[in-house]
């Protein structure tokens, strides 16, 4: 067999051999691929090597390698999956932290893998820009998590990047799990021990309800009842009084009558601790007593002690659903006259948020390398000198991540009129423009379905004005264009905002917390929810049997929640309104047609990658 005149050959037979060894599987089987590196049950593929064999290539080769052999070796698929969040970011937390553990498990048991994996790690904080985030919210909290396990478990400082983002987060996940992050080292050898560490770590940072039921409490009662069927099937099976007559007939006729006279003193003093029981009206000791119904779930995450006192008259609707489809055209051409006089300026807006991101989006090459993809325009010089080689060129990684946008609008009656209009017209140019640059939208509305309490209140009033009844009338969200829905299928739903009657009440604390859970579930990397709304939160049948600031403190409640966690950035634009005073980035507008421009100002500020260009741009944005 010709032997290959690849120099990188060798290194590449020798890393599968280590792989295998290192994995503990002499039949797993090693490939190299341009493809991203992955593991399966049965093999390994790894980051394809050039002839070059550059040192960044050698060392991330090494470390994935590594990485994917420890996964193999101290990984039980089925323990991981049977501890498995739920939500999505709880299960981004738990799949961190595991990576970390195993990568924990490496260093200690084979040193070499650890300065192998931290050229890994190093090089992904490069590829994702992690030397540049200045806030936590750019980077997840799962990355963060992971990070600080390893550094934890391990005692290494991490590459120039990563470090960033695990300090970023560190003061947060400390204050949150810094406890249950004392029991680290106790559970690393054990992955079902870890997995229960992992749960708890997510529920002390706030994301218990991503958890799911616990594996374990299902077991135990699996166990419970199946001792129950047992101890059942032995009540059926033991002797009864049959056996019990046969001893009698057995027995003397001394004995018999002892036994009756014993039977009949046992019961008559029996009779008498009955009656002096109930006459003395004892109580049933506190062991017996009937335990106390468990108290039902809290209808906020933010809260625990917000009430809502009728939720079967709420309702999640499409636009699509509130009018005939002749109507959404007629109330969307509507809106389109309104929005003549302002294409101009909208237009010019649009296209200078839509420049900004393409900018970032655009394709950029590395030149002069000696291997990659031919360089088309450089052939010249191989025509004109024969002798000089030819030149290649490498396509950089672009730093902007998948992104969807959030527009949670208030459908309030103090909205009606230029407001509203103007505010739909936005998010119509909005979403049309990101959707260009490949950015999905959410169009969202909430208002009330009447004024002054529906049917929650008519039900308070018939059940006799109950005291504290928590929010009283009856919710109404609107869905004028889910994420995954094209601009051109959803387009006349926003025309429903023109609708006489639409507009009532606002009650926005509930409505952000709609928001947030659904933008939340997305599976995008970068999450924008953008609030737009003028005023604080008002529902007369509520506010008039509540606390004044019973709506206005659960709205804080749930801007504090989203600000904390971190996962969603959370935006605001108040019309006439100051909403500095409840949310941390926002910006207050005295009229209504300056929307256009604060919207898409702080569009892109969010997505302008210089720090220091974001920050000026937030400041003048905040001083209009």
């Amino acid at each position: 067999m010709k032997p290959s005149d690849n120099p990188a050959d060798p290194f590449k037979k020798a890393l599968a051999e280590a792989t295998k060894v290192m994995a503990d599987d002499p039949e797993l089987a090693v490939t190299y691929s341009v493809d991203p590196p992955g593991l399966s049950k049965d093999s390994v593929r790894l980051p394809q090597i050039s002839r070059r064999m550059t040192r960044d290539e050698v060392l991330l080769a090494r470390g994935t390698a590594d990485a994917l052999a420890l996964r193999h070796k101290f990984h039980d698929p089925a323990v991981s999956n049977r501890y498995l969040p739920q939500g999505q970011l709880a299960r981004d937390i738990y799949d961190a932290m595991e990576t970390a553990r195993i990568e924990a498990m490496g260093a200690r048991y084979m040193p070499g893998t650890a300065s192998n994996i931290d050229a890994k790690i190093g090089a992904e904080a490069r590829r994702k820009g992690y030397e540049q985030v200045t806030e936590p919210s750019g980077a997840p909290l799962s990355v963060a998590a992971g990070y600080l396990i390893r550094h934890l478990a391990t005692g290494r400082p991490l590459p120039k990047g990563a470090d960033n983002v695990m300090e970023l987060w560190r003061g947060f996940i400390e204050d949150q799990a810094g406890e249950t992050l004392e029991n680290l080292q106790g559970s690393l050898g054990d992955q079902k021990a870890f997995a229960k560490f992992a749960r708890q770590v997510i529920e002390d940072l706030g994301y218990g309800d991503q958890l799911g039921d616990d594996p374990d409490q299902e077991d135990e009662d699996q166990q419970d009842e199946a001792q129950e069927q047992d101890q059942d099937e032995e009540d059926q099976d033991s002797p009864g009084e049959e056996n019990s007559d046969d001893e009698e007939t057995e027995a003397s006729p001394e004995q018999e009558q002892e036994q009756q006279q014993d039977q009949s003193q046992a019961k008559v003093s029996a009779d008498d601790m009955a009656d002096s029981e109930f006459d003395e009206e004892s109580e049933m000791p506190e062991s017996e007593a009937p335990m106390d119904p468990p108290p039902p779930p809290s209808y906020s995450d933010a809260d625990p002690n917000y009430q809502v006192y009728r939720t079967d008259f709420d309702e999640e609707i499409g636009a699509e659903e509130l009018a005939e489809a002749a109507e959404l055209e007629r109330l969307r051409a509507y809106l389109d006259q309104q929005l003549e006089p302002l294409k101009g300026a909208v237009s010019r807006l649009a296209n200078k948020l839509q420049r900004r991101l393409q900018a970032q989006q655009n394709r950029s090459w590395e030149f002069d390398k000696e291997e990659g993809i031919l360089d088309a325009g450089r052939l010249a010089r191989v025509v004109a000198n024969p002798t000089t080689p030819l030149s290649f060129k490498w396509e950089k990684d672009t730093e902007f991540r998948d992104t969807v946008v959030t527009l949670l609008l208030d459908n309030s009656g103090s909205m009606r009129g230029r407001p509203i209009s103007i505010a739909a017209i936005c998010a119509d140019v909005l979403a049309r423009t990101l959707e260009r640059c490949s950015v999905k939208v959410e169009v969202l509305g909430f208002t009330t379905k009447a004024w002054k309490g529906g049917q929650s209140r008519e039900k308070w009033l018939a059940e006799g004005r109950p005291q504290q009844p928590g929010r009283l009338n009856d919710l109404r969200h609107i869905v004028y264009k889910s994420a995954d829905a094209p601009m051109r299928r959803t387009r006349a739903n926003l025309g429903l905002m023109m609708k006489e009657g639409l507009l009532k009440e606002n009650i926005d604390g509930e409505a952000l917390e709609w928001a947030y859970r659904r933008t939340l579930a997305r599976r995008e990397q970068r999450k924008i929810l953008m609030v737009i709304s003028d005023g604080a939160p008002v529902d007369d049948s509520t506010l008039s049997v509540n606390p004044a600031n019973y709506l206005e403190k659960h709205l804080r409640d749930v801007i504090a929640m989203i600000e904390k966690r971190g996962a969603v950035e959370l935006n605001a634009i108040g019309i006439g309104h100051d909403v500095t005073r409840y949310y941390q980035r926002a910006v207050t507008i005295t009229d209504a047609e300056q929307l256009a421009g604060a919207m898409t100002e702080q569009l892109a500020n969010l997505f302008d990658s210089d720090p220091r260009k974001k920050a000026q741009v937030l400041g003048m944005a905040k001083a209009r």
